[in-house]
């Protein structure tokens, strides 16, 4: 056969070409799997806009009538709008903004600024609204702090974990179980008696002398100095020396007539475990961070931190988020080489060793041929898109196998190999080709969807139309030359012994059986036909009668158990501890009865107002 200049042929003489773009198809998969990001869910934009207000103190009645429907009249005419909603709760009000998809959300958040700012009518006491367009962070790692009985030392320690974990490399912590803190003055009502005093004007001279407020500046142009009244006082010593009343006279400080101390704030959320105050820090990274680097870093620090940490602290780890990711890519490699050894095997008993091998080695060539797409089109390894490459271990070789099986055939009729080859490519283009239009049809639907849940399952039909394209990359400009090779080194009848008996025998059920059933199939079609519909007809009473449910995320079972007790208010504290140790003693207890292997790794208490709950 002359050599034609179409690439198919090309390709078929040309070994050194396939085996070239072979060698680009898995250097460049190698790459993008260096490149590509490790996270849990896929990268997407966020189309919402949040607006906080603060108003201390004030009910949710008030909240809602002096700030939330007033900012929501102002901020329906912002442009793009698509849904708002709003919730109005003591001392809070906030608003979400839900844009159209594929808006600007920079150009959405500064219109959305801009029309706060024109907000005239806030309540003189409430605190300035805040605009933000929440980031996504995704979570890396629980670490739950613990040990010492002084909770100071204790939140002196996490505070200096949380900065020595910042400069690893984690973007953001989140922490529980450290209160916020405030100044108590107390003062008695027989002193602001004794003195003249009002609580009104002591809280009016404790404002006028703890201030931290810019003062102009000194000097012209780069010469200029900024100036600073720094007088804001920041610990109790400080507040201590303030001067209550200052006269000729006399001289009364703050601290001589008031009970001054730094404490917890009501309410606030805190940890404890085994009774001992604990704190827990949330680990995340950016949305564009890689979960395994991220996760790196922290174990470094960790080990580092543990060897230096002092004997009565304990440093746990658990909810490790990242290894979920682990445990699917891990599970991806056990499903490839399992399907990889099947394919062998079963194209072993139908085609000869040499065509087995070649067809199956498709599989890791496809697949890094498809990592180089993904990275080309922005995509990143997550839970979602390596579902899509284990769910495309079925389609991937099926291209494959139809070249394969079609080259052999006619070259075990007679055809030489280099005919064969070119031949079984160019006769099984339009059917492969036909066949994977099908697929991507079935799949493009999934890339319709729009709102997050869309965004989400993109990577499914990304995934797969990318596994298509690679597949037939592999099949029709690499593997018929090697097919080709493989021809030139095997007989046109290779099977002896045991494997010529299997396939006589195939032979034999496929010209007789098989072969009866289809004629019959054929010459009672009514039959046939009835059959198929009965089936969809019964398909469809299962889900019409909701016997096959329908949930379009499925609902895992979680590793973590919460138990939430609600108490009345003024519980005192003591009461609400003694009964989450209670909870605790009964949870350990039957722990130790269910098995003798420890399956409760992580315990601890959390309550404050609003939430009293064992985790």
């Amino acid at each position: 056969m002359q050599p034609t200049t179409n690439l198919l042929g090309f390709f078929a003489h040309h070994k050194v070409a396939a085996n070239l773009l072979m060698l680009m198809m898995i250097m460049g998969g190698l790459f993008a799997l260096h490149k590509l990001n490790i996270r849990y869910f896929p990268s997407f934009d966020l189309d919402y806009v949040t607006v906080r207000t603060v108003w201390s103190g004030a009910s949710a009645e008030d909240i809602e009538t002096s700030i939330t429907n007033p900012l929501e009249q102002t901020l329906r005419s912002v442009d793009n709008l698509r849904h708002l909603t709003s919730t109005s709760s003591q001392g809070i009000s906030s608003i979400t903004l839900e844009f159209v998809e594929g808006s600007d959300n920079i150009l959405a958040l500064n219109q959305v600024k801009q029309k706060v700012d024109e907000f005239r009518n806030l309540p003189a006491d409430a605190e300035e609204p805040t605009v933000v367009s929440p980031a996504r962070y995704e979570q890396i790692s629980r670490l739950l702090i613990y040990g010492p009985d002084n909770f100071a030392e204790l939140r002196n320690y996490a505070n200096t974990l949380e900065l020595q974990l910042l400069h690893a490399g984690i973007d953001k912590i989140d922490i529980s179980g450290l209160p916020e803190q405030e100044i108590s003055i107390q003062i008695s009502h027989a002193t602001l008696q004794h003195l003249d005093l009002s609580l009104d004007q002591v809280g009016q001279r404790i404002k006028a002398f703890s201030k931290d407020l810019p003062a102009g500046s000194f000097g012209d142009h780069d010469a200029a100095t900024q100036l600073r009244s720094q007088s804001q006082r920041r610990n109790e010593q400080q507040f201590a020396k303030l001067p209550l009343i200052s006269e000729a006279t006399q001289r009364i400080n703050l601290g001589d007539i008031a009970v001054i101390k730094r404490q917890n704030k009501k309410g606030e959320v805190t940890l404890s475990v085994n009774g001992k105050p604990a704190v827990e820090m949330v680990l995340r990274k950016a949305e564009h961070g890689d979960s395994f680097k991220a996760a790196d870093s922290f174990h470094r620090w960790l080990n580092k931190t543990r060897a230096q940490r002092p004997d009565n602290i304990t440093l746990h780890v658990y909810d490790e988020t990242w290894k979920l990711v682990q445990d699917r890519i891990d599970l991806l490699i056990i499903n490839g080489s399992g399907g990889l050894i099947l394919v062998v095997a079963i194209l072993y008993l139908f085609l000869s060793p040499r065509i087995a091998l070649w067809v199956a080695f498709g599989i890791p060539v496809s697949f890094m041929a498809t990592l180089l797409i993904m990275y080309f089109v922005g995509a990143s390894i997550n839970m979602i898109s390596l579902f899509a490459l284990i769910m495309a271990l079925g389609i991937i070789v099926d291209d494959a196998i139809v070249v394969g099986e079609d080259a052999l055939t006619h070259y075990q009729m007679g055809e030489d190999p280099l005919s064969a080859a070119e031949g079984g490519a160019r006769r099984m283009f339009a059917p492969v080709i036909a066949s994977s239009l099908t697929t991507i049809a079935a799949f493009i639907p999934l890339m319709l969807i729009g709102g997050p849940t869309g965004k989400i399952l993109f990577a499914i039909p990304l995934v797969i139309v990318a596994v298509i394209i690679a597949s037939v990359i592999e099949s029709f400009f690499v593997l018929p030359g090697h097919l080709r090779h493989s021809f030139l080194k095997m007989d046109r009848q290779q099977k002896t012994g045991w494997h010529q008996r299997f396939n006589d025998r195939f032979e034999h059920w496929k010209n007789h059986q098989f072969r009866s059933l289809i004629t019959y199939t054929l010459n009672h079609r009514a039959i046939a036909l009835s059959l198929v519909l009965s089936l969809f007809i019964v398909t469809l009473g299962l889900l019409a009668s909701e016997r096959l449910k329908f949930r379009f995320f499925p609902s895992p079972e979680s590793s973590m158990l919460y138990a939430n007790i609600a108490f009345v208010p003024g519980t005192p504290k003591t009461q609400v501890d003694q009964f989450l140790q209670h909870m605790q003693d009964t949870l350990l207890a039957t722990d130790h009865a269910l098995s003798s292997q420890t399956l409760v790794l992580t315990h601890f208490n959390s309550h404050g107002r609003g939430i009293s709950n064992k985790g």
